[in-house]
């Protein structure tokens, strides 16, 4: 770049701007270079010496040629720019015919439009619109362009499109338009049913592009395709009224007939001609004026209630008994369709119904009638009733207080009636010790087996009274079967020998849950039956495992049970039809039934006459276990050692407490007797030391037990005396307070051979 320095020898700076044309360039280098010569020449006069101007000349031809080489440079790249400004216009040109070519090519109008105006199109654009093709020249400006469209009398619907897009210029009023965001497009209806698709778009350079295709086709297309549909669906709306049972029928907003079916005129009776497309509603309504369903009041009220968007219903019998219902509902286009149906049958129906209702309404008023009166013979009935159940209420509470009384007084009763049989026997077994010769030992067994006979009768009546009684108690532990019919056998076997048949007990070592005290008892029951009625063979008693249950049997072959006394057998005092006298009062299998039914235990019977029978109890298996209150027993024959001990004996009875004593004393133990707590305190405290053991009845004098002397006696005492309660009493909770309190409950009679072994088990117990 050329540049100049002003006379005080500073730089100006550049003079040449680069950036501008290489023809401005040139002109102004060469103006620098003539001036340039002219300061050179104007020195060359002004100096006044050779040197001066010999240096000038120097000086000047160097920036001369300084800048000849500049001009140069900017001629050689004037040259070049030149070359590059040919070739860009030979691109400019080529590409502007080749875009002639692609806008000839376009089917359809094809516009660019730039800041400076339209720049190119092609001859369809231009005659689109015959009278804006005028102004379509180079430099017309877009805005210029959607005016003169928008005012084109070629356009028609006000110059909106069937799309209903307006016919705007994309963009607002403000020229910031929206095309470098998105593209527009909409549709104009031209002269002669033709359409167009105008769309627009920004380019990079920020240009504007037209395009406009022809959719005429398209449009027609669309109107055969939406005119074949409909006729299609008024074909198929059409088949489907045709088909119904429903008579229809759509009417226009001025009341002329549209679509209709043959159920329509069938139903009312209508000719062909009036079921013509066209045909008035008022003309139809005429016709069927003659069924009398309308009148003037009527049909104002019936277009009261369409114009509200309600709808119309009447129903008339036609002359020929058809019943009709006639519907009317209003279109959304101001017209109505009208629906017919043949209800016949469900107007006769409701004839039949209401006249059904009118009967049933007399039979119901008859029924009623009928049921007052049979009400108050019902009312009259429950009166008595309530007298007689209130009179069998009384009679029940007299029967169960009877029972409850019955109970009590046994219970009661039972210490008292057992004390003198515990006395008797305790005497018999002295006797028995004493007594050597033939004739008195028989008739002191024949004494005994008296006693042992009213001590089972009185057993066996308080066991039935405690088991009717709902609060019956019952120890369900786990019980060996061993110890239970080793006691049974023991206490069976001289009464079988005695009679001279076999009793057999295989013994077995299996568990099983149930009350000890009862179990026991009821096999007594059935084994002294099964003695009772067999008078030759043998009496057999076993068990067998069957699952989880145990079957404890007891055979005979004995004179068996017939089938109908089978069934009362386990009555009260029932006994058998062949039974022989002196066998019982019958009350060993009602104990032993009640028993089993209170335990769970089911009970089976099984015989045949004239060969024997079979009883079966099933209990259930039990884990092996430790029963801690069987005892030790010893049979009679048994020869026991001496009893070396002191006993203490609390009994209130003089007779109980005499033969205690002298049973005692024979069995060499020494004996201190009382019948209260008082002297029993008073005698230990004689004695000195506390006695071997304590036997003492539940029931003393006064308000005194054998619990409080047991008590007493302990405490004075000092150390846990072994201690026998002996009682009538076999509650289940006097049990459990004797294990609790470490004392034996021994119930009454007493047999002394048991209460012997009782006491041994208990002294030896405690020395070991």
């Amino acid at each position: 770049m050329a540049s100049v320095e002003s006379d005080d020898g500073r730089g100006a700076g550049p003079v040449v701007d680069q950036s501008e044309p290489l023809d401005v360039q040139v002109a102004r280098q060469a103006k620098i270079i003539d001036a340039l010569i002219a300061r050179l020449e104007r020195e060359t006069e002004l100096g006044d010496s050779a040197y001066s101007l010999f240096q000038s000349a120097i000086a000047l031809q160097g920036e001369v040629w300084e800048k000849t080489r500049d001009l140069e440079r900017a001629l050689d790249t004037l040259v070049r720019a030149s070359s590059e400004l040919e070739s860009a216009e030979r691109s400019r040109d080529r590409m502007r015919n080749s875009l002639s070519d692609a806008m000839m090519a376009v089917e359809g109008g094809f516009a660019l439009f730039s800041e400076e105006g339209l720049q190119v199109c092609n001859d369809l654009f231009k005659r689109l619109l015959p009278d804006v093709e005028p102004l379509i020249q180079p430099g017309l400006a877009f805005d210029a362009y959607f005016n003169a469209l928008r005012a084109s009398s070629f356009l028609v619907q006000g110059g909106g499109g069937p799309l209903g897009l307006p016919l705007d210029r994309p963009g607002g009023d403000d020229g910031n338009d929206d095309l470098d965001r998105r593209y527009a497009s909409f549709v104009i209806s031209l002269r002669e049913d033709r359409w167009v698709q105008v769309s627009c778009r920004r380019t990079g350079y920020d240009n504007i592009v037209i395009l406009q295709t022809d959719i005429t086709d398209v449009v027609e297309r669309n109107r055969r395709e939406k005119d074949a549909l409909i006729d299609q669906h008024s074909s198929f709306l059409q088949a489907a009224f045709d088909h119904m049972s429903l008579g229809i029928c759509t009417f226009s907003a001025e009341g002329r007939l549209l679509v209709t079916n043959d159920r329509f005129g069938q139903l009312l009776g209508l000719p062909l001609s009036l079921l013509r497309k066209g045909t008035a509603f008022q003309r139809i309504r005429e016709f069927v004026e003659r069924f009398e369903p309308f009148n003037p009041q009527g049909l104002e009220r019936w277009v009261r209630e369409l114009r509200r968007g309600g709808r119309v219903r009447e129903r008339f019998r036609r002359p020929d008994g058809i019943c009709i219902d006639l519907q009317i509902h209003g279109l959304p286009d101001d017209g109505f369709i009208v629906s017919v149906m043949d209800v016949t049958a469900e107007t006769e129906a409701e004839e039949a119904g209401r006249r059904m209702s009118q009967m049933l309404e007399r039979r119901v008023e008859e029924r009623t009638t009928e049921l007052t009166e049979a009400n108050h013979q019902l009312r009259i009935r429950a009166l008595e009733q309530a007298r007689t159940e209130e009179a069998l209420r009384e009679a029940k509470e007299f029967a169960e207080a009877a029972h409850a009384s019955k109970t009590r007084f046994l219970a009661a009763a039972s210490h008292d009636l057992l004390q003198p049989i515990n006395a008797a026997k305790l005497y018999l077994s002295l006797l028995r010790a004493s007594v050597t010769e033939p004739g008195p030992a028989d008739m002191l067994s024949r004494l005994g087996h008296s006693f042992s006979m009213i001590e089972t009768l009185l057993q066996s009546l308080l066991e039935i009274s405690r088991l009717d009684h709902s609060g019956a108690e019952f120890t369900v532990k786990t019980v060996n079967l061993r110890d239970v019919m080793r006691v049974v056998e023991a206490d069976m076997a001289p009464q079988a020998a005695q009679k001279g048949i076999g009793l057999r007990v295989v013994q077995t070592s299996r568990w099983v849950t149930s009350d000890q005290g009862y179990l026991t008892r009821c096999l007594q029951n059935l084994v002294s039956n099964a003695i009772q009625y067999t008078d030759r063979g043998r009496v057999l008693v076993g068990c067998r495992l069957t699952g989880k249950t145990v079957r404890l049997e007891v055979w005979d072959t004995g004179q068996g049970i017939s089938e109908e006394d089978q069934a009362r057998v386990f009555n009260e005092f029932a006994r058998g039809s062949s039974a022989p006298a002196g066998t019982g009062m019958g009350l060993g299998l009602s104990i032993v039934q009640r028993a089993c039914h209170h335990l769970g235990h089911p009970l089976t019977l099984r015989s045949v006459p004239g060969k024997g029978s079979l009883f079966a109890m099933e209990l259930p298996v039990a884990a092996p276990g430790l029963d801690l209150q069987t005892l030790q027993r010893v049979d009679e024959e048994e020869a026991l050692s001496d009893l070396d001990l002191i006993a203490l004996v609390l009994e209130n009875d003089p007779d109980v407490l005499n033969a205690t004593v002298h049973c005692l004393e024979s069995w060499g133990a020494g004996v201190l007797a009382t019948s209260s707590t008082v002297e029993a305190l008073e005698l230990l405290d004689g004695l000195g030391t506390p006695p071997d053991i304590i036997l003492a009845d539940y029931h003393l004098n006064g308000d005194e037990n054998g619990l409080d002397a047991i008590h007493a006696l302990r405490a004075a005492a000092g150390v846990e005396v072994p201690a026998i309660l002996v009682t009538a009493d076999r509650s289940k909770a006097l049990r459990k307070l004797g294990t609790r309190l470490d004392f034996t409950v021994l119930t009454k009679p007493i047999q002394p051979s048991r209460l012997r072994a009782l006491i041994d088990w208990k002294t030896r117990h405690r020395a070991a």
